[in-house]
């Protein structure tokens, strides 16, 4: 199909779309955020800049519809290049499929672009959390506290992989979390469906969060080798049948490194680094220390999966079934990442995914009340032990830069989606 037929088609398919936008009154007004410009409906107010990052600068604002704060992510740039439309079309098209208490909830997605022909904004609003796990674990936190994030963690994860979605850069500022310890995974700009035939790029994740065996895929980066020298120098040389199953380069640059013996996990995890035991869930540092000794594994294929792990004694306190085995999300694009098209043509698609969300809207498909999409009502709700606990608003949505290897617009790792002043009270006790 050549990209004009292409592109008549998809523009018949929105015309009746942008014919009852058209109709129907449309209020926006604008305010300076930064550098940047926020066009936003007049429902949402009171809007104040959280953080701002190579892929969209974030406000928080108040929703008088649905009378709650929200987050309200403006998408940098979506159409400067192939890379950034693509990834901003599966950005969308994967947040208005998954539905799970600990994913981020996507609430809204609008245009202030009446027509095709000037859409070039993409504002995504989703629920607003009161930290990310950067800040959390600056916190003294007990035993049932870390379990259950980490517990709600592995649920996120397993509904996202139940549906064949690799989240591809799952670090402490894409997990959030509010003050009654509820957690959510966000950001899925660089997510994939394991369906597709492609291979992989290394560069999926931000340095200190890559996987061993993302980074023995790499070419022979300096920082990707000290990376690499950290973790055996703590682990220990893997065996030699894990070294079999690297390609012969990697094996041989691998074989030619010292040879380290490790250190026990009872020296790398001492029991000064864990809270007191608890005497309420039974929850134990030989237990937390044990978990870790299991996923802290060079051979993927003998490191405990998330399902082994929800099975584990320092997890399965909380253990719901409800949670653990949550419907899959349904993707209805199987082959989403191995799509290729021009930037007008990510365009095009894009503007049909926002105007269909927005017809859903009217018609109250969609019917943008709470509990929102992601953002299931949890049957035993952690209660807080006191009303003093609270927290300043931290974005639902990460907008720290990735590797800037993987896109030459992206030159930082370090995380902006954090005010400097921002502080977490304690966190409310578990259910």
């Amino acid at each position: 199909m050549t990209e004009r037929t292409f592109l008549d088609a998809q523009k018949t398919v929105i015309e009746d779309f942008a014919m009852n936008k058209n109709k129907r009154e449309r209020e926006f007004y604008s305010l300076d955020v930064g550098d940047s410009t926020f066009t936003v409906l007049k429902r949402y107010q009171n809007l104040r800049p959280i953080g701002s990052g190579a892929q969209g600068i974030v406000c928080s604002a108040y929703d008088q519809i649905l009378d709650r704060n929200v987050a309200i992510k403006k998408l940098s740039r979506p159409f400067q290049n192939q890379t950034h439309a693509k990834r901003a079309y599966r950005e969308l098209v994967l947040m208005k499929c998954v539905n799970h208490k600990n994913i981020i909830g996507l609430l809204n997605v609008f245009t202030p672009q009446k027509s095709l022909e000037e859409f070039q904004d993409v504002y995504l609003v989703m629920e607003l959390m009161d930290a990310n796990l950067c800040q959390v674990i600056q916190m003294e936190l007990d035993h049932e506290r870390l379990s259950y994030l980490l517990y709600q963690t592995l649920c996120g994860i397993k509904h996202l992989h139940a549906a064949g979605i690799i989240h591809r850069d799952l670090k402490p500022s894409n997990i959030v979390v509010k003050s009654d310890c509820t957690l959510k995974i966000l950001d899925f700009g660089l997510a994939r469906t394991a369906a597709t035939g492609l291979l992989m790029t290394p560069y999926v994740v931000t340095r200190y969060y890559r996987a061993p065996e993302v980074i023995l895929g790499m070419g022979y980066q300096a920082n990707d080798i000290d990376q690499w020298n950290k973790v055996i120098e703590q682990l220990g040389t893997p065996s030699q049948d894990f070294l079999m199953k690297l390609n012969q380069s990697v094996r041989t640059y691998v074989e030619n490194r010292p040879r380290y013996a490790g250190y026990s996990f009872e020296k790398l995890f001492p029991d000064v680094l864990f809270p007191a035991d608890s005497d309420h869930n039974k929850l134990k540092a030989s237990q937390a220390r044990d978990l870790l000794s299991k996923m802290l594994v060079i051979d993927a294929s003998k490191r405990i999966s998330v399902d082994e792990a929800l099975q584990h004694p320092y997890i399965n306190v909380w253990y719901d079934p409800a949670e653990v085995e949550a419907p899959p999300p349904k993707i209805l694009e199987k082959q989403l990442d191995e799509r290729e098209h021009t930037v007008e043509e990510w365009k095009v698609l894009i503007y049909k995914e926002v105007s269909e969300w927005e017809e859903w809207t009217r018609n109250g498909v969609i019917r943008g009340q709470p509990p929102p999409l992601g953002a299931a009502v949890i049957e035993s709700p952690p209660q807080p032990r006191s009303s003093s606990s609270s927290a300043n608003d931290v974005s639902s949505m990460s907008t720290e830069p990735t590797d800037p290897s993987s896109d030459p617009t992206m030159t930082s790792e370090t995380d902006s989606s954090l005010d400097s002043h921002t502080s977490l009270g304690a966190l409310a006790c578990c259910r």
